[in-house]
């Protein structure tokens, strides 16, 4: 039995694969273990109401705004999200409050006897822990992130209120197929039947997936970007946004925290999702959206997208971490004013890093940094890569040291970015 946090965890770090530290590797090809976990935690995940979030990027941000929303309507809101940044206890809060180390201690008591005849995952393991906590504090409603993918993601055992698909993009490939369309397949393996689904964002080439998919299993389909969009806001770093549903106003200077522009796509799956709640009986009135989105920061405690860590010089972290992601990063960077810019970045290995690198400004000073994971990509060879395509940096292997050196050089009209990897920003000291 295990006594202590601190030991429970070592327990699971050690003794589970983790796709975070390891990868593929770590990846169970069905939800087999999962169902078995549920089963010897006794089904917890039908005790309460959900909504399904999948996507290649924005499904975190997605998810906090959505649970924001729904804890400023009154509700009990559970959320579950990965990887963490700084605590464990991150990935599942409820109405943003961490679970308790307490349960933590106490589930993988519990569990360990099945979990040494079923040997999960770790991720598998921290999806029914959640599952449980939810149950046993009696959530009316969570937002459940999928981890990666979705037809064979640990989460895909829930029947949802509403799935929602963020975006598609190209990542982890050798696991979700080699095209775009192969990818969306995974990711619509979270619509289930008779549930309706949000789609964020309309991406040529796959609408007819979700389309295909939602007809067969008798789903209500909703194309987000169809009812609402956004009007670009007038500073960079300050999102004050008009949202128009049908082309007529819905919300004027809604102070989204997020500052990202990219959040502008996220913010109408967000909206239309709300919509669709609301038509199944969640009261969800205009004065706890505004909050909701407003406070979401406070809420639910979300970290490093576009996260302004320091005004002089301009200093921003993003977890952006494959090229569709950081596209809008580079997208946002290019639209600043600054005198000279900086960048502290590190990748792990199983990223397309070539079309990585051929995105990034030419004119920064560069400062290639390795986060303490195996995954991570050794900070020599980036640098190696990175001088083959021009661009200028020296190597600081430790994520703070690098950002000290930056931060040192850089003048008061100047610019710092913090990126490449989750695991990058997670390192930052002070986040």
């Amino acid at each position: 039995m295990f006594q202590s946090y601190d030991e429970t965890l070592q327990y699971l770090y050690e003794n589970l694969p983790m796709f975070q530290r390891i990868g593929p590797a770590a990846l169970k090809p069905d939800l087999t273990n999962t169902v078995k976990l549920c089963e010897a935690a006794g089904y917890p995940q039908y005790t309460f109401k959900s909504v399904h979030i999948a996507g290649t990027n924005g499904k975190g941000s997605t998810s906090h705004l959505l649970a924001s929303i729904m804890q400023e309507a009154g509700y009990t809101a559970g959320l579950y999200t990965s990887p963490h940044l700084k605590s464990f206890t991150e990935r599942i809060r409820i109405n943003g409050i961490e679970i308790s180390k307490e349960f933590v201690v106490d589930f993988v008591n519990r569990m360990r006897p099945y979990i040494s005849i079923i040997q999960p995952s770790f991720f598998e393991i921290t999806v029914v822990m959640a599952f449980a906590y939810f149950a046993s504090l009696k959530v009316e409603i969570a937002v459940i992130e999928t981890g990666l993918g979705g037809r064979l993601d640990s989460t895909n055992v829930i029947m949802p209120e509403l799935s929602v698909i963020t975006n598609i993009g190209m990542d982890h490939q050798e696991l979700l197929g080699d095209t775009i369309e192969k990818i969306a397949r995974e990711k619509a393996g979270i619509i289930k039947p008779c549930t309706p689904v949000v789609i964020s964002e309309r991406q040529a080439g796959i609408d007819q997936v979700f389309e295909e998919i939602s007809t067969a299993l008798d789903s209500q389909i909703t194309f987000a970007s169809d009812f609402f969009n956004t009007a670009s806001p007038v500073a960079i770093n300050n999102m004050a946004l008009s949202i128009y549903r049908h082309g007529t106003m819905f919300m004027d200077s809604v102070n989204l925290p997020l500052n990202g522009l990219y959040q502008r796509k996220n913010i109408l799956g967000v909206l239309q999702s709300v919509e669709i709640l609301s038509s199944l009986g969640w009261l969800l009135n205009d004065a706890s959206i505004r909050s909701g989105i407003e406070r979401v920061v406070s809420n639910t405690g979300l970290k490093g997208r576009w996260q302004v860590l320091r005004e002089q010089p301009l200093t921003v972290c993003d977890t952006a971490h494959n090229v569709d992601g950081l596209k809008e990063v580079v997208a946002q960077i290019n639209a600043q004013v600054y005198a000279n810019l900086y960048i502290v970045f590190g990748v792990v290995k199983d990223k397309d890093i070539s079309a990585i690198l051929n995105l990034l400004p030419r004119d920064a000073k560069y400062y290639f940094c390795q986060s303490k994971i195996p995954r991570a990509m050794e900070a020599n060879h980036l640098a190696a890569l990175a001088a083959q395509r021009g661009l200028d940096g020296e190597v600081i292997i430790e994520v703070n040291d690098a950002i000290r050196m930056a931060t040192d050089k850089a003048s008061q009209g100047d610019m710092i970015f913090i990126g490449g990897s989750t695991f990058v920003v997670a390192e930052i000291d002070n986040l």
